[in-house]
């Protein structure tokens, strides 16, 4: 461990939570090089849904690199790119009746985010984006001037323009039609808010603390957009890849964004891919007007291509995803009651949930405390106050129900902890008077 404190920045995160090297990992499991096991709850932060090293896509990419198969291509044409176009568009987009361009962007979910607002901006002509509170988009600049968080916005350097903040879904409380507000001020000169390019949503906030849209603001939000003219991008790149159930998290909403930025767990294996979708009218990018060294993983499109017809070949997976979904509801709304005092509430939809657990001093504690019994687990939200389920979708019943009675023991030892704390100094009894 000496060598990460001499060398390595000071900006990591993840080793500061999990202090321990690891070296192995297979299917909902990692291993540290103790040998200690420890179940996986936060799997690369919705990277790898479908498990470590799953033997489907390994077994593939394998024999693609033994064959010298193409590594690096740029943006040329390569058989490892063509089967994948091939079966995205037959297993994905028109069984959903998605007509979408494909661009393939640098290689993370933050690129992906830069090329969709680059394109709004460039098509409508307008520079100004709606974003929502508590959105996460990335850390680039652009992509950062969309995002919600202070802690990540403060490290900018630089005051972040051409966005417009807007209250998402349920942020000023029940019954509050936040679309209604911004229909208001897309429909006022006097609002003070330039007519935007495009908003940019996502349907379930992951780093903003599992908030999950209603599917009617969501259609609301689509007919505001088409309203007023404004393209609508919705950010799947958390949420998407079945995290939700649906491959597109957007699919049972009965919506069809103009614009979608995928990624993390579109490779399937880790390996880093991004994509823009977009409305072919949409597509008036000049050859190489959008460039970058690494656009298209070649190997990443080995391991997409096998996820894609080994998953999502028909509706099998997502009725498995949904009986998870509806396994970890139960339990998740279960520990609120026994647990919180009325002052917790489970969120989120599919396998894409998580528990308020009133403040980030008492989540922390519950993470850690899940650590120490070898699950590992991660906290969300603008107090990262919210303990966060992202499990691989293909996790087996028996270790599903295994982390949550884990995670069951360390709420109730979290609780009781700081329930004995004097008063004056318990935010958690302070909380709940």
């Amino acid at each position: 461990m000496k060598i990460f404190e001499e060398l390595e920045s000071e900006v990591r995160s993840y080793a500061r939570s999990f202090p321990r090297v690891f070296n192995r990992a297979c299917g909902e499991y990692l291993y540290d090089t103790d040998g200690t096991e420890y179940l996986d709850f936060l799997a690369g932060a919705g990277t790898l849904n479908y498990g470590h090293n799953n033997p489907l896509f390994k077994h593939a990419l394998l024999e693609y690199i033994e064959a010298d198969g193409i590594t690096h291509g740029l943006d040329l044409h390569t058989l490892a790119k063509q089967h994948f176009l091939e079966t995205l568009n037959a297993k994905i987009l028109i069984p959903r009746g998605l007509d979408y361009q494909v661009q393939f962007t640098g290689p993370t979910g933050t690129n992906a985010v830069e090329a969709a607002l680059k394109l709004a901006r460039n098509v409508t002509g307008r520079h100004n984006i709606i974003s929502f509170t508590n959105g996460f988009h990335g850390v680039s600049l652009g992509a950062l001037a969309a995002t919600g968080n202070s802690h990540h916005r403060g490290a900018a350097g630089i005051a972040l323009g051409g966005v417009s903040r807007m209250p998402y879904d349920g942020y000023l409380g029940d019954g509050f039609d936040t679309t209604a507000y911004l229909d208001k001020v897309l429909s006022d000169a006097s609002s003070g808010i330039d007519k935007p390019a495009a908003v940019i949503v996502e349907t379930v906030q992951g780093e903003g603390g599992i908030n999950a849209a209603s599917f009617e603001w969501l259609r609301s939000l689509q007919e505001v957009c088409r309203r007023h003219e404004v393209l609508m991008i919705v950010d799947d790149i958390q949420a998407g890849c079945g995290r939700t159930g649906s491959f597109f998290s957007f699919e049972p909403v009965g919506i069809q964004p103009d614009i979608v930025t995928l990624s993390k767990s579109l490779s399937g294996y880790g390996l880093p891919m991004a994509l823009v979708f977009m409305k072919p009218e949409l597509d008036q990018w000049k050859p190489g007007e959008h460039n970058g060294t690494f656009r298209g993983n070649n190997m990443a499109f080995i391991t997409a291509t096998a996820a894609i017809n080994h998953y999502w070949s028909d509706d099998a997976f997502a009725r498995d995803v949904a009986h998870k979904g509806n396994i970890i509801s139960e339990r998740l709304n279960r520990f609120a009651e026994d647990y919180g005092d009325g002052s917790f509430n489970a969120r989120g939809r599919g396998m894409f949930q998580g528990i308020n657990c009133v403040s980030g001093e008492l989540a922390s504690d519950i993470s850690l405390r899940a650590f120490k019994k070898g699950l590992m687990i991660e906290t969300s939200g603008a107090e990262d106050q919210v303990i966060k389920l992202l499990c691989p979708l293909t996790i087996s019943e028996e270790a599903l129900n295994k982390g949550l009675d884990k995670i069951e023991e360390s709420i109730s030892e979290s609780c009781d902890h700081f329930r004995r704390i004097p008063r004056e100094k318990n935010f958690f009894q302070q909380e709940l008077a």
